[in-house]
């Protein structure tokens, strides 16, 4: 039976088809955001796989670089990582229902508490299983997806003071604009939040010692929301989080994605190429197929628009991307089967595919071209 640790080692004979993970470059991401946040703490986020690039992997390396915390947006997420033997302090981002609560103590993940009812909920199950719960309060300040709104705060906070197996370790909300190019909205957030955590002045009591709003759109272009600790996800990785965001912190790509030529032809001019006969050439081309598909998570809608490299120069994909494969047209050049094609990344003499790239093509956003790799493309973890 294969593990994960032995589809990586085997990665280019069991598939020509793989994503490299460079390790090194995620190292000097984070120590570039950490010295740009300090003395703000950061809080690596690895929902949704680590972004494509491996839950446990990632986490394991997270916990090396000595990090004070992970977030994950589920429960399940967590608790793969504790079985991994993962055990950094854990921050589940999402909502939760009633019943997963013991099982978040079970694994000693920390929760977000969204509304006194959560809070209760929690509190009771910690009282049952004569545990303390450790919990971050969600406060929306402008999402409208989960968190009590600013304006009701206070309700919560009044609840969690009275709750006596819940340890109030944090606070929190989220941007919905912080990687804009006008940051009005943003900043509206982030007086509500500042105003929500007056609710503890006021009564001459400290705040929870964690509190944190900036994702990766605040870590770049709102200072002020650093607090105590920040949450980059994206920028992480190496790519921005949108085309508008100031670039104020360095950071290099950390995933590429590889495959090679597994055949190569020649078709006559009005010979269509894949289903739907969408596109045909109008003199003789060299055509190559290349064994990656929609079913590895590359866009079917980039269809037409896509490029790749092969042998340093780039070139255009031609009908319809498949399930498994697509094919290349590389005119009257040359390529011979296990030719490296290179889907995402950048070659020695500087010639790349970028993920904005391919998100552009696909009209869709870096985040989802990352997280929509599929998991039956290996990762190779290097550096």
């Amino acid at each position: 039976m294969l593990n994960e640790a032995t589809i990586c080692d085997t990665a280019e004979t069991l598939r020509p088809t793989h994503a490299e993970i460079n390790l090194a470059r995620l190292t000097a991401n984070y120590r570039a955001i950490e010295t740009a946040v300090a003395p703000a703490q950061l809080m690596p986020i690895l929902k949704a796989n680590a972004y494509g690039h491996g839950l446990v992997p990632i986490a394991h390396h997270m916990a090396q670089l000595g990090t004070p915390y992970l977030g994950v947006a589920f429960l399940e997420e967590g608790i793969l990582l504790r079985q991994a033997g993962i055990t950094t302090p854990i921050l589940v981002l999402g909502g939760i229902i009633g019943n997963q609560v013991p099982h978040f103590l079970k694994h000693d993940l920390t929760l977000t508490a969204s509304s006194v009812e959560k809070i209760e909920q929690i509190d009771a199950a910690a009282q049952q299983m004569g545990v303390t719960a450790k919990v971050h309060l969600k406060i929306d300040t402008g999402m409208e997806r989960i968190g009590v709104h600013y304006y009701s705060a206070d309700t919560l906070l009044e609840a969690a003071l009275r709750c006596r197996h819940c340890q109030v370790e944090g606070i929190f909300s989220h941007f919905a604009n912080a990687d804009a190019a006008h940051l009005d909205s943003a900043r509206l957030q982030l007086e509500r939040f500042e105003e929500v955590l007056h609710f503890y002045e006021r009564r001459s009591l400290p705040p929870p010692r964690l509190r944190h709003m900036a994702n990766s759109g605040g870590v770049l272009q709102l200072p002020a929301s650093h607090f105590d600790m920040v949450r980059p996800g994206i920028l992480l990785y190496g790519v921005y989080p949108s085309a508008e965001v100031s670039r104020t912190i360095e950071v290099q790509p950390v995933l590429s994605w590889q495959s090679r030529v597994v055949y190569f032809k020649v078709v006559k001019p009005g010979h269509p190429v894949s289903y739907g006969s969408t596109w045909q050439s109008d003199h003789m081309v060299r055509v190559v197929t290349v064994p990656v598909g929609y079913g590895d998570g590359y866009f079917r809608r980039a269809s037409g628009q896509a490029q790749v490299i092969i042998r340093g120069q780039r070139y255009p994909v031609v009908g319809r991307i498949c399930m498994d494969q697509m094919m290349v047209n590389i005119e009257w050049d040359s390529a011979y089967n296990n030719d490296e094609v290179l889907l995402i990344g950048e070659t020695a003499e500087g010639t790349a595919v970028t993920v904005e790239e391919i998100a552009e093509w696909a009209g869709t956003i870096p985040y989802e071209v990352l997280t929509n790799i599929n998991t039956r493309v290996p990762r190779v973890y290097v550096g």
